[in-house]
């Protein structure tokens, strides 16, 4: 429905849908019991920053670097809730070695688009979303894989944002960015019903 929203410029059914999708996770993160652990607790907090953002981006375009911020604080809470994790060592390095290549690729192709304000947030963001994406790819040993997946598509789904932002916009981003966030946001908030995550 959101997909469909944003396809016809229908703003208002675009704003409805998008508030109940991003609601529905944060409440699926509460029915899996995330207040009963300090994992469950960071990842909830991650899951009302991303909430948050997506409340912000919905506005005009002065709201979209508080929109970004927001989401750099969920990248944040989810990095500091996946370390709670048992980290497999092997797993970091793989991690940390795949994200060292995309944010390699992702900021040369995004450097002559942004101002000189825009590289070092960006730069930020992308330090972010590596760290996060790493330590979930290294928290895989003790929860499902489902975790790294979510973790991928959720960084997958910030290039969208990104494209769409800084070099071509259009409904094409939207049409695969959606999707991909928010499955990416229910297979995280899913690694709360895994052996040992409550």
């Amino acid at each position: 429905m959101l997909v469909v929203a944003e396809r016809k410029n229908a703003r208002a059914a675009r704003n409805c849908a998008k508030l109940v999708a991003s609601s529905a996770f944060v409440a699926l993160s509460l029915e899996l019991g995330a207040t009963h652990s300090i994992y469950g607790k960071l990842l909830l907090t991650a899951l009302l920053f991303s909430w948050v953002g997506d409340i912000l981006l919905l506005g005009s375009d002065a709201w979209f670097l508080a929109g970004i911020a927001s989401f750099l604080l969920a990248h944040v809470a989810f990095a500091a809730a996946f370390a709670t994790r048992l980290l497999s060592a092997p797993r970091l390095a793989v991690g940390g070695l795949l994200m060292t290549i995309v944010a390699a690729l992702v900021l040369p192709w995004l450097w002559p688009h942004l101002s000189r304000f825009y590289k070092i947030a960006v730069t930020a963001y992308v330090a972010a979303l590596s760290v996060m994406a790493t330590l979930a790819i290294g928290a895989s040993v003790s929860t499902t894989i489902a975790l790294p997946i979510g973790a991928l598509a959720f960084a997958a789904s910030d290039i969208s944002v990104a494209r769409d932002r800084f070099v071509k916009a259009g409904f094409v981003n939207k049409m695969w960015g959606l999707p991909l966030y928010y499955a990416a946001q229910l297979l995280i908030t899913l690694s709360l019903a895994s052996s040992g995550a409550q």
